[in-house]
């Protein structure tokens, strides 16, 4: 059915108003949409298992020999450890910052009950959702390492660097990164790009230097005096004091556009020293990095967000994009095209107009009948022919 052409106009003007909306939101979406997205979920939770690493180095001291039984201190070897981390989003948060809560404990999983666990901490920290940088208020988190009857003895830490999430959009550079260990921030340096089970991360490695943990938490297992045939050390009975240090090499593999860490591993190290460059008694050594499960977790995690990000900063875009080309095509050809009615087209229904005669308008024709009377007939087209004539002159 054709379309008037009233109708065919404003069927144009929607369209190319419909278009435009299209192209504008095409273009808006990827700068506005985005950064509503592009930030970390409120509703994280997010467990993460690793194991110490078969055929390397796993040493534990048995804590026990320390303190009793004759000889000196015993350092287990090959020991099986299992470190855990279930991170949750606790109060406060909101659109733009949320505060995120670590607890974390390594064990050995060859001693049975409380006795494997080995160290635990709670951790807690305010960061952008954004940046993954914690907020500048102080104190913007605190940490648990000691416990009474009460529970865990939470205390006042400020975090100067990232933690559990890199930025949205991680770049190939170098970023402070936060070791509750030691409660500062080195440096993780971009070392490569790389991929695991196809996706493509970036891997970063943070070093710790060596570091006295009495200078961190002044705790009695950071420094302890013993004689020194128990440290199996020179002296017999002397007593020796020695201080706990730490140090890491952490690796964190981290997928770019969520910023969430893939894999993670540290080779750790704590030891018992009278100086920090000459270790004396070995306290932890071992290599741990995530299990395959944990690595799958977290990549199925970057995927979904991924997802969200490319539907709504690539996908949505391009369709609203064609969408409105199409549209404002279509309006611009119905409203180019016309559609009035031409110039030479009768009316629907209209009957023609009858041709002009021959004589002019406005002079009257003149017709000589056979009794030679003339008799007056007006031009056609003006008035209609009389029907019978009339002699004026005849009587009846």
């Amino acid at each position: 059915m054709a379309l008037s052409a009233g109708t065919r106009r404003t069927v144009a003007c929607v369209l190319v108003g419909l278009g435009a909306a299209l192209l504008v939101a095409a273009l808006m979406i990827p700068t506005y949409t985005v950064s509503k997205v592009a930030k970390t979920p409120l509703d994280l939770e997010i467990t993460t298992i690793a194991e110490n690493q078969k055929g390397e180095e796993s040493l534990v001291l048995d804590s026990k020999s320390l303190t009793s039984g004759e000889g000196a201190a015993v350092v287990n070897k090959d020991v099986p450890l299992v470190s855990q981390r279930f991170v949750t989003v606790e109060e406060p948060s909101d659109a733009d910052d949320m505060t995120l809560q670590a607890g974390q404990t390594l064990r050995r999983t060859d001693v049975q009950g409380d006795t494997g666990l080995l160290t635990a901490a709670i951790d807690r920290v305010t960061i952008s959702r954004t940046t993954g940088m914690p907020v500048d208020t102080e104190p913007n988190g605190s940490i648990a390492v000691t416990v009474n009857k009460d529970g865990s003895v939470m205390e006042p830490v400020q975090h100067t660097g990232i933690g559990y999430r890199f930025p949205i959009g991680t770049e190939k550079k170098t970023y402070p990164y936060f070791d509750i260990n030691v409660r500062k921030s080195f440096d993780a340096n971009f070392i490569e790009e790389t991929e695991i089970n196809n996706m493509k991360v970036y891997r970063f490695q943070m070093t710790a230097p060596v570091t006295s943990t009495w200078d961190v938490v002044q705790s009695p297992t950071n420094r302890l005096t013993l004689p020194a045939a128990k440290w199996g050390v020179e002296g017999g009975d002397t007593p020796v004091t020695m201080t706990r240090y730490y140090t890491n090499v952490r690796d964190l593999w981290v997928e770019p556009q969520t910023g969430t860490v893939i894999k993670g591993g540290e080779s750790i190290h704590l030891f018992y020293a009278r100086s920090g460059d000459k270790p004396e008694v070995t306290a932890l050594k071992s290599h741990l990095v995530f299990d395959e499960a944990t690595v799958e977790s977290q990549i199925a995690i970057a995927k979904e967000n991924t997802d969200k990000l490319s539907l709504f900063g690539r996908v949505v875009p391009i369709v609203f994009g064609v969408l409105g080309v199409l549209a404002l095509l279509a309006g611009l050809f119905l409203g180019l095209r016309g559609g009035g009615t031409p110039a030479h087209a009768s009316p629907r229904g209209s009957r023609p107009t009858p041709a002009p005669t021959a004589a002019p308008a406005d002079t009257a024709a003149t017709r000589w009948d056979g009794d030679d009377t003339p008799t007056t007939q007006f031009p056609r087209g003006d008035y209609d022919a009389p029907t019978e004539q009339i002699d004026i002159d005849k009587r009846p």
